[in-house]
């Protein structure tokens, strides 16, 4: 059994299998999907540090609309030029690490495990499972004390155990009035979990109505082909369920993919495209499947279910466009390997720097902060 020994291995080979550990993670991650480089992904990474007299931060610049009507025919335009303004972004910075440790040399000898390769990969997926999760925690606009499933996190109570202890979980804020929303039957209301009722389920004309919503608030989609715009939405397995029985939806995503097995509703794609926008599945999607069923008198709590007796099991669908998300990834993961109880045991730990951040955006339209790319809309699942 060929096992890879770190104290052996040069800088170069060292940092070649921290990249093939950080590609591995990024490949398991859902959201890292959506990451791009450029102010046209829905999640804006930022690789590089920025200098500013407040000393080296990962920033993200916002852009807002020129709101002038410039000048006429020969009038003078020196002196009428229009300042353009910008919004940065700050995101803080903290590192997440996880580590394994073999039971000893004999435990090791007797497996016919790679411990090294094997840990890799466990390493690698659990890296992934916690940013995705924190990445939709960040978005939806809940701390990071809950689990996606609604439970709340166990509580240690020891300092540095627990995701809340990140130096950007104060950061994460709720969503803003005119980007967070409810199902009221087929149509959108004003966001309050206590009204979600039962029936209150997401079909075609929730994501028809979203989409115009969106362009009318000023959320920008993502440019492509021929300039069209493309948003994207996430819902949890149960809403896309929901979704393939709504009979309009069905229809719609029936006629607009091609004839027979190949289409993607036939063919079972976790992704699909309704109307310009690509509706995506995905288990860390927000929802109250783990929360506690209550009464009136807990409605509204967190860690209980919605309604108005806390006995509804709802979900946070999140409509996306361009820079949805910041994202600071920052460097190489840093890989240690230690040994312990006189060299009989070996332990692998992996340590990322990154961080996370909902834009938000002074806006022009409505006079107040908004989150600048995403809509929450809260339905029953």
């Amino acid at each position: 059994m060929a096992l890879t020994n770190f104290a052996s291995l040069t800088s170069e080979q060292l940092t070649a299998w921290s990249r093939d550990f950080w590609r591995q993670a990024r490949n398991m991650s859902f959201i890292n999907q959506f990451a791009g480089t450029g102010s046209n992904a829905m999640v804006q990474r930022i690789t590089e540090l920025t200098r500013s007299e407040k000393g080296t931060r990962a920033v993200i610049t916002l852009l807002a609309d020129m709101t002038g009507d410039g000048v006429t025919g020969d009038y003078t335009l020196e002196g009428n030029e229009e300042a353009l303004r910008a919004y940065d972004i700050v995101i803080q910075l903290d590192q997440l690490r996880f580590a394994n440790r073999i039971a000893g040399r004999m435990a090791d000898q007797k497996s016919v495990v790679n411990f090294r390769e094997t840990s890799r990969d466990a390493l690698a997926y659990a890296m992934a499972d916690r940013m995705d999760q924190l990445a939709f925690l960040t978005l939806s606009g809940l701390a990071y004390t809950n689990k996606t499933n609604g439970a709340t996190r166990a509580t240690s109570g020891t300092s540095g155990l627990e995701l809340v202890d990140l130096e950007f979980a104060g950061d994460v804020t709720t969503p803003t009035a005119a980007r967070h929303l409810r199902l009221n039957g087929a149509n959108l209301a004003a966001a309050d979990t206590t009204a979600v009722t039962a029936t209150d389920k997401i079909g075609y004309k929730a994501i028809v109505e979203l989409k115009a919503y969106a362009k009318d608030n000023y959320i920008r989609g993502l440019r492509g082909a021929g300039n069209e715009e493309t948003f994207h939405l996430f819902v949890t397995p149960q809403q896309m369920a929901n979704l393939k029985l709504d009979s309009d939806f069905l229809a719609n995503v029936r006629n607009a993919g091609v004839r027979g097995t190949a289409n993607s509703l036939f063919a079972g794609s976790s992704s699909l495209m309704v109307d310009g926008v690509m509706v995506h599945e995905f288990r860390h999607v927000f929802n109250t499947a783990g929360a506690t069923a209550g009464t009136s008198a807990n409605a509204g709590d967190a860690g209980y279910k919605w309604g108005a007796d806390a006995d509804v099991d709802g979900a946070r669908a999140l409509f996306c466009g361009a820079q949805a998300l910041a994202m600071a990834d920052i460097g190489l993961p840093e890989i240690v390997e230690d040994t312990f109880d006189y060299g009989n045991q070996a332990g692998i730990s992996i340590g990322k720097i990154f961080g996370l951040k909902k834009p938000k955006f002074n806006s022009d339209y409505n006079g107040t902060v908004e989150d600048f790319g995403v809509i929450c809309l809260d339905t029953a699942q």
